[in-house]
């Protein structure tokens, strides 16, 4: 199932705004919008979907606040934070938790179908490592994570936006890459993955242009053992489709 990250994706104009002196005057001219790469969309959601948001949504989804997050107060205790982009419907993320319990995650989705299915999982599995935000990623990261926090970013199998046109609605990109980066501590890991060549191609462009990151690999990296094969990439797989990942550190 092709994931739709939850990101906006911040623009130079944005980031010249960021940095402009408040007490300048007002442009004359209308500010250029942010891009998204997400479209949100309505999605049917079974009963133990509804009963898991109904049910767990205090406890395991965070609410979005323009100010840093607690994270050993959301979780209970101080662990390494990796936060991923886009989760789906949950369950390579649910199996990341489980086989990783010394670490604690933080999956920010901005469909309610894919968050209450990942709820689902976090009841079934009994993962207390895992808590949501259900909100656009770029507001996240700005306000709720602090710079140098966390010990990796995960960005799996994003939209590849096929059409030329549409390319620009891409997620990586280099004002995100430079924030995520921002946001990893010395040693964290940027892990991107997709099915899609050309995308790669520009993710591995892009990835290796920002100076606060350094490759891991010669090019594409394996797969980590972490990563699971998710259905949709196992069945691309069998048919012959490539699968690229690419692993970046903060340098």
């Amino acid at each position: 199932m092709r994931l739709h990250a939850s990101m906006t994706t911040p623009t130079s104009a944005d980031s010249a705004a960021s940095t402009s002196d408040s007490s300048s005057e007002a442009p004359t001219s209308k500010p250029q919008r942010s891009i998204r790469s997400y479209v949100v969309r309505a999605g049917r959601m079974g009963t133990g979907q509804q009963k898991a948001l109904a049910e767990l949504s205090p406890r395991f989804v965070l609410p979005y606040q323009a100010q840093a997050q607690d994270w050993a107060a959301s979780f209970g205790r101080q662990a390494p934070l990796v936060l991923e982009i886009g989760f789906g419907m949950g369950a390579a993320t649910a199996q990341i938790a489980a086989l990783r319990p010394d670490t604690d995650f933080v999956g920010v989705e901005v469909h309610t179908p894919g968050v209450g299915a990942l709820l689902k999982r976090i009841g079934e599995e009994g993962l207390s490592n895992l808590r949501i935000i259900q909100h656009d990623a770029v507001q996240v990261l700005e306000h709720m994570v602090q710079p140098g926090s966390l010990a990796g970013v995960h960005v799996f199998f994003p939209d590849p936006w096929h059409k030329k046109k549409h390319n620009k609605r891409r997620l990586i990109q280099p004002p995100l890459v430079a924030l995520l980066a921002s946001r990893l501590a010395p040693g964290g890991v940027l892990h991107c993955a997709t099915d899609w060549q050309p995308y790669a191609e520009q993710m591995l462009e892009v990835l290796s242009a920002e100076g606060q990151l350094q490759n891991t690999a010669e090019g594409y990296a394996p797969r980590p053992d972490y990563r699971p094969l998710t259905k949709f990439e196992a069945r691309g797989l069998k048919l012959g489709h490539g699968v690229w990942d690419l692993v970046f550190k903060k340098v």
